[in-house]
């Protein structure tokens, strides 16, 4: 039975860093308040024309360059976010589109915290049961643009 293995990863963050001092002077809150409830000092934002897509386009390139192979060498592509750039379709089939491949699957897991296991989970059963050999695993999420500035405590 195959063996499902990584052989590269890679990221790509926007070039923004937000503060959580840039964010106190957007909104009604403090880094203290920030950094006490959640620990967060610093995040990215995507630019304008950025989108989950473009980011993941990005990491992707990092590693198959970083395993020494092409988006031609692709079996299929899961792509896990729950923030897609559109309500359909999703993001994967973008991703695809971007590294120039026509003739694979493109699927998308949209769920919170756990879909990017659950899309390990799923290229790991194809890679298993000899479906692909060479899955793409991607997880790319953009919250900055659904920030509430608005109301303390909500999204920071």
């Amino acid at each position: 039975m195959p063996r499902t293995e990584f052989i590269a990863t890679g990221f790509h963050v926007p070039a923004r860093v937000v503060s959580n001092d840039d964010l106190a002077r957007m909104m009604d809150t403090s880094d203290e308040w920030i950094v006490q409830r959640s620990g967060i000092q610093t995040r990215y934002w995507v630019a304008n024309g950025d989108t989950g897509a473009s980011l993941a386009k990005e990491a992707s390139l990092k590693a198959l360059a970083k395993a020494d192979l092409t988006p031609a060498d692709l079996d299929c592509i899961v792509y896990c976010t729950c923030t897609p750039d559109h309500f359909e379709p999703g993001n994967g089939v973008f991703l695809q589109r971007d590294l120039g491949i026509t003739d694979i699957p493109a699927v998308d897991v949209r769920n919170q915290c756990s879909g990017f296991i659950y899309g390990l989970s799923i290229a790991d059963a194809w890679i298993r049961t000899g479906q692909y050999q060479r899955i793409l695993l991607v997880g790319a999420e953009v919250h900055s643009r659904g920030l509430d500035k608005t109301t303390r405590g909500r999204d920071t």
